[in-house]
């Protein structure tokens, strides 16, 4: 019998659960995004049926396998923070075979997915979590988070020019968000940067930047929300505490705890 013979589109209204693509980002083993792309791909199986809909809610009983593997149990949601070098892409698999942020962990770290992403020419911070709904809380927008960068600038540039992006700025149809940049010094051809945001669209400080006729030649997440990058070499790792944690996500933190 194929595949298409056994799935089933569960349909979520009216049923009692939690929608499989919350349950599998919650599991740690994909993010929202990616358990639909591995729905829509027809590799999530619940009691032997495959799932066509990422809507399809599932209860707690119920048996889910990806890719013939049962997903593991929720475990509680823990955040680390990692200086990412330059030449590192933050995805788990790379086709075009570059390395990638995860290949470096230590296999005693439990799999984690990222809070965002630093392109592979970027470097500084990069927080990790083993909870996807996690990841996707401190993402987005409305929690009010700041990311805070310092950036090297070949090319010339006036404070009076960077106060424009307070209000935002529209590059190529794209609109961004507000953007503090303050001119920290400059030298010759290049300019160093402090520029904080709260959007953190792909690429964002690079496009804006190259708006102004500026290019980008060193970019360094120093800090994302309250996280520092602080004193952490590159290719380290280093685990927030439970306490710091519930301090700045305890919301977050007891709703876990209020459904396990």
């Amino acid at each position: 019998m194929s595949r298409e013979d056994t799935a089933k589109d569960q349909p979520s209204e009216g049923r009692p659960g939690e929608r499989i693509a919350k349950v599998l980002a919650r599991s740690g083993i994909c993010s929202r995004r990616d358990a639909e792309r591995l729905i829509a791909e027809q590799r999530v199986v619940v009691d032997g049926d495959v799932v066509l809909t990422p809507a399809t809610k599932v209860m707690p009983s119920q048996t889910i396998l990806v890719d013939g593997k049962k997903i593991p149990e929720r475990e509680r949601p823990r955040l680390w923070k990692y200086h990412k070098p330059t030449g590192q892409v933050t995805t788990h698999r790379d086709p075009q075979k570059r390395p990638t942020v995860f290949q470096q962990l230590s296999p005693k770290m439990p799999r984690v997915i990222s809070v965002g992403r630093l392109d592979i020419a970027s470097e500084g911070l990069l927080l990790l979590t083993n909870d996807g709904e996690l990841s996707r809380h401190l993402e987005l927008p409305s929690t009010g988070w700041a990311r805070r960068y310092r950036v090297r600038l070949l090319g010339k540039i006036e404070q009076t020019d960077l106060d424009r992006l307070k209000d935002g700025v529209t590059v190529n149809g794209i609109s961004y968000g507000p953007i503090d940049a303050t001119l920290d010094r400059a030298q010759g051809a290049n300019a160093w940067l402090t520029v904080s945001l709260r959007e953190g669209k792909n690429r964002e400080v690079r496009r804006v930047m190259e708006h102004l006729g500026l290019r980008v030649n060193r970019l360094i997440r120093t800090s994302y929300g309250p996280f520092q990058l602080g004193k952490l070499k590159p290719g380290d790792v280093e685990e927030v505490s439970e306490k710091v944690l519930r301090e700045q996500v305890g919301q977050f933190i007891r709703k876990f705890e209020g459904e396990r």
